[in-house]
């Protein structure tokens, strides 16, 4: 298991699209953030081939891989976070160098479609990734604090700590409208068997997950 360094102020953080193309993020979700980005101390650094788009929103094959590579072999890059899910990562599999990636670890982070990546370099390199949000989450004008602790906590800080549910979510389309924004009371974790079990977890998005059947 190779478990990547933890990010420091000053590094640099790449951002780059593996399924929806970073088009698809508006100019008033970036600004945010990208403002989120540096209040943490981090410089960001984004894919040759991010605008690219086709008619499913997302860019080539050949430009996703060209971009996945080259932030893995670039040695400021600390930790790559993908722009957004989608539905086309799979696309990526028999393309991706593993032992490129083996050879220099790094933090990967991404949520829903990226599952599949995360997932398949988990399982090809050993390197620990991590479920969590992409660019655009960083865009979140409201209620974007539990996440941003989270991250902190598990990019940015080398202790231990206990994972706590939120007070609130959020089930609204927040992308359409920032400033209508709907919170939902959160009545905590339930437990579906009770107990204590140790191990290694890993999951992500579970109809994403369906589409490594059959894969390596």
């Amino acid at each position: 298991m190779l478990i990547p360094p933890k990010l420091q102020t000053g590094d640099t953080v790449a951002v780059i699209a593996l399924s929806l193309s970073f088009g698809t993020v508006d100019r008033a979700t970036r600004t945010v953030a990208e403002a989120r980005f540096r209040a943490l101390g981090l410089d960001l650094v984004f894919g040759e081939h991010i605008e690219e788009i086709d008619d499913l929103g997302s860019s080539s094959v050949q430009s996703r891989i060209a971009d996945l590579h080259a932030m893995f072999a670039d040695s400021r890059v600390k930790a790559i976070f993908a722009v957004r899910g989608g539905w086309s990562a799979n696309q990526l599999l028999r393309q991706v160098d593993w032992e490129l990636i083996r050879r220099n670890p790094k933090i990967f982070c991404g949520y829903s479609n990226i599952t599949v990546l995360g997932n398949a370099i988990y399982t090809k390199t050993g390197l620990v990734t991590y479920y969590g949000p992409g660019y655009s989450t960083f865009g979140q004008l409201r209620h974007f604090d539990y996440t941003l602790e989270y991250v902190k906590k598990c990019l940015l800080e080398a202790e231990p700590f206990r994972v706590e549910a939120s007070r609130a979510w959020s089930d609204d389309d927040w992308k359409a409208n920032q400033d209508l924004r709907e919170q939902i009371e959160n009545d905590g974790c339930v437990a579906l068997h009770g107990g204590t079990a140790e191990g290694i977890i890993v999951g992500g998005c579970l109809s994403d997950l369906t589409t490594l059947q059959g894969t390596e």
